[in-house]
């Protein structure tokens, strides 16, 4: 039979063990802190092929804005209709060079014409009331200045009749009733003077204001005399300026109203450059700015000159004067 027997040296030795690795432990750990520690940090790298190498300087940096347009002339005339009228005559044909006085179309309107006849009656009407008038106002004006000139003259002679009274009657010459007779016709004499004078001052300004409202009315007539004259005269369409005659968009025999188009000439020596930038490019663009535009025929210069605030499908229209 047999008997185990315990060991004590056996469980001294394996807790010396266990506090001696972990001893080690934490002197390894302790150690491989400090050592990543002291390390120097490594340098990047990166492929030669994916980089640019070059000296550093300052300098203005170019912004490249590109984008389609066309040539358009800077100078285009739309002549529209002023009034409403019937195409009589086509005179000029689209390409044709034009001057500002070459007749375009020419178109009829009895109704234009007719008021155009009843404005002058009314203009020569409102000249005749205004002379009539001027004649029976001067008339009246002379006769009350008649009156006038009577009444202080009958004044004038009473006062001398008056101061030779007085002498006369400081010698007893003259009774004191005849001295008396004569100062109260002096007194009525120089109240109807005033009188008179009143009444040619109230006629005069009378006369005027009567006169402007004359004049008031035939200023009236004659403005709606040169709207008619310039009425009837817009039936004859014209250039306007010099140019190329570009379109004409109606026949002989159309009906036009007011405000239609009816032709357009344009300048084909001046022009300009329409171009279509991107929404997301225009706003590096600025007003001024330097351009350069490949007409397929050459190279022009040119700087900014607008930029149209709508954006359309996506674009922003931009002005280039060359």
């Amino acid at each position: 039979m047999g008997m185990d027997i315990e060991r004590k040296d056996f469980k001294v030795k394996r807790r010396q063990r266990r506090i001696l690795y972990s001893v080690v432990a934490v002197v390894g750990v302790t150690l491989l802190t400090w050592g990543i520690s002291s390390l120097e940090p490594a340098a990047m790298s990166v492929s030669r092929q994916s980089v640019w190498v070059g000296k550093v300087e300052r300098g203005t940096m170019v912004r490249q804005v590109r984008g389609p347009g066309t040539l358009v002339p800077k100078e285009i005339r739309w002549i529209t209709s002023s009034v409403d009228g019937r195409v009589e005559n086509r005179l000029l044909e689209p390409g044709v060079k034009v001057e500002p006085d070459d007749v375009i179309l020419e178109l009829t309107n009895p109704e234009v014409e007719q008021q155009l006849e009843q404005a002058r009656l009314e203009v020569n009407a409102a000249e005749a009331r205004l002379l009539d008038l001027r004649a029976q106002l001067e008339g009246d004006l002379l006769s009350q200045e008649a009156n006038y000139a009577a009444v202080e003259s009958n004044y004038n002679e009473t006062i001398l009749e008056v101061e030779a009274n007085e002498e006369l009657s400081k010698d007893g010459l003259v009774p004191e009733i005849t001295l008396k007779s004569s100062r109260i016709r002096a007194e009525q004499l120089e109240r109807r003077l005033e009188i008179e004078r009143e009444r040619l001052e109230r006629m005069q300004e009378s006369f005027q204001s009567r006169l402007a409202s004359l004049r008031a009315e035939l200023a009236q007539a004659q403005a709606l005399n040169q709207l008619r004259l310039q009425q009837v005269g817009s039936l004859t369409v014209r250039a306007g300026i010099a140019g190329v005659l570009q379109e004409v968009p109606i026949e002989v025999g159309e009906r036009v109203a007011p405000g239609t188009v009816i032709a357009r000439v344009a300048k084909p020596e001046d022009l300009k450059a329409e171009l279509r930038i991107a929404e997301t490019q225009a706003k590096d663009i600025e007003i001024g700015l330097p351009a350069v535009v490949d007409t397929r025929n050459g190279v022009v210069r040119g700087h900014v000159s607008r930029i149209d605030p709508a954006v359309r499908e996506g674009t922003v229209t931009v002005d280039v004067e060359m």
